[in-house]
């Protein structure tokens, strides 16, 4: 098995879950982890939204030892109160300390955060140099190809994250402006790969084991890191693992085994969250794990009504196999 070593911190394993706003909270990273994420990342977390006590930060940060090792990602744009929240929450149970200046949203960027530092790389080293100064743990670094759709600037950038104390980065192959939109720039990811001296992991257009394989050989990156691809498709990591580690490509799930992980997820959640928050959640997990399946359009009807925990079990049990 591959490891990679991000400062003090040993991952045993290369295929990452990255971290994705509205998705990756700890019931779905406990299923990626029980699949074989190598690493799981938070949800992103608002510095200020730490500062200023907001309610929701709880849950958003809560980590369970089964699934670690963890990183706990954090966004914002002030440098004293990026390291100030850093140390405050060091003691925490996460292993890794991530700070996001790729996401490409408007109320993000707009805040000057996120893939808006990738225009103001003076700024984006400030924060990188004081939060690593600050606390013991590894700190790491997710960004872009760059800003606007013409830019290129991740090499550089990148070896200004590793001159400031980023211990490994993560380059997603698209620019801010291209949102998730066409074809991830596999090369550039190389390129930072051969630019500098820490580890370096990929993402961008990863949705099949294949897709694993095919980025290690074209960029030799440490670590694989898949967002979207894993929607509703947790076996792409014992899957990847076991292609990288074998060459056999395992055979998707069976539709049972996709029913039973729907409603796994569910519990999870709903001994998270609550039954009426969960379950309105799985309306779009359960989208995700049967999309492209026959007549998912029509089961994904039926689930925007759901309330219950027994209407998505009667759904699932009842209706699949003539709806699926």
């Amino acid at each position: 098995m591959n490891t990679i070593k991000i400062g003090n911190v040993t991952i045993n394993g290369n295929i990452i879950l990255a971290p994705m706003a509205g998705v990756t909270d700890l019931p779905f990273r406990l299923l990626c982890k029980q699949e074989g994420a190598a690493l799981t990342y938070t949800e992103m977390i608002s510095a200020k939204g730490i500062f200023y006590k907001n309610k929701n930060t709880e849950a958003l940060w809560t980590i369970s030892e089964e699934e670690r090792p963890t990183a706990l990602q954090l966004f914002g744009s002030d440098p004293d109160l990026l390291a100030e929240i850093a140390m405050q929450i060091e003691d925490r149970n996460f292993d890794i300390l991530d700070i996001n200046m790729g996401c490409p949203v408007p109320k993000v960027v707009n805040n000057g955060e996120g893939s808006a530092l990738m225009n103001n790389p003076f700024l984006a080293g400030q924060i990188i140099k004081k939060v690593s100064e600050s606390i013991k743990k590894p700190l790491t670094v997710k960004f872009r190809k760059g800003f606007h759709k013409e830019d290129d600037t991740a090499v550089e950038f990148a070896k200004m994250a590793e001159y400031n104390g980023a211990a490994a980065v993560c380059v997603h192959g698209r620019t801010r402006e291209q949102y998730y939109y066409g074809k991830a720039d596999w090369d550039v990811i190389r390129r930072v790969k051969e630019a500098v001296n820490i580890p370096v992991m990929g993402s961008g257009d990863i949705f099949d084991v294949t897709d694993i394989k095919a980025m290690h050989e074209m960029t030799g990156v440490d670590g694989f890191m898949i967002g979207r691809g894993a929607r509703g498709n947790p076996w792409i990591f014992s899957r990847g693992n076991t292609y990288m580690e074998t060459g056999e490509i395992c055979p998707g799930p069976s539709m049972e085994e996709i029913c039973e992980m729907i409603l796994k997820h569910a519990r999870m959640s709903i001994d998270f969250k609550g039954e009426y928050t969960a379950i309105r959640e799985m309306r779009k997990h359960a989208a995700w794990y049967t999309q492209g399946l026959k007549n998912s359009a029509r089961f994904r009807d039926k689930l925007s009504h759901i309330e219950t925990y027994d209407d998505l079990y009667d759904i699932l049990t009842t209706n699949i196999q003539k709806d699926l």
